[in-house]
């Protein structure tokens, strides 16, 4: 039985992320991936970065089971087996990571999954070693688009844990375990990309 999930947001998003990784992450070295999802973002960053050593993750046992199919399929060498990572856990499976990536996660889980990821990236990371986060968010003195708006009510009528988070709320997280926001991207469809790296 094929287990590979599709996502069509992930085909979508993945090569202007893409774009962005190129210019951030070493030549070589471990990535580690926080909800992996589908496993399309991961096996298409392995493919672009065949230098890099991937370590996808997510809570979920059936995307574990997807990312790992996409492994398989695509013969990917560089990717190796999902592990099970709650970001909220204080114990991450992992002692150490050269970079860390965070797609649409922020937004689709209970907020403490944030300061749990801020904790785990400044535990994991080297001095300089970037957290790189997806997706959408709010920014003091930025209008929000309205289909952000939008899909914030959705969210939360979904789950009311849920729902785009202050850019600036995830900023003060991040400071609180010496982690700086070193630069924000703007990207397609309201989303940001924002990198973190470790003091």
């Amino acid at each position: 039985m094929d287990e590979r999930q599709s996502s069509p947001a992930a085909l979508r998003n993945r090569g202007p992320i893409l774009d962005v990784l190129r210019t951030l992450l070493p030549k070589q070295g471990l990535v580690l991936e926080i909800a992996s999802g589908s496993g399309e973002h991961v096996v298409h960053f392995a493919q672009a970065l065949p230098g890099i050593t991937w370590q996808p993750s997510d809570p979920n046992p059936d995307a574990r089971a997807s990312v790992a199919a996409w492994a398989v399929h695509e013969g990917l060498a560089n990717v190796r087996p999902p592990v099970a990572i709650d970001a909220a856990a204080q114990d991450w499976p992992l002692e150490k990571a050269d970079a860390i990536l965070c797609i649409n996660m922020v937004h689709i889980s209970p907020w403490a999954a944030t300061p749990g990821l801020m904790r785990g990236a400044a535990r994991l990371l080297p001095s300089g070693g970037p957290l790189v986060l997806y997706g959408p968010y709010i920014r003091a003195g930025v209008e929000t688009a309205a289909s952000n708006l939008a899909f914030d009510a959705d969210l939360k009528a979904r789950n009311p844990a849920w729902g785009l988070r202050s850019l600036e709320a995830v900023a003060a997280e991040a400071g609180a375990v010496g982690l700086q926001l070193h630069s924000v991207h703007d990207m397609p469809a309201n989303n940001l990309i924002l990198i973190f790296k470790r003091r």
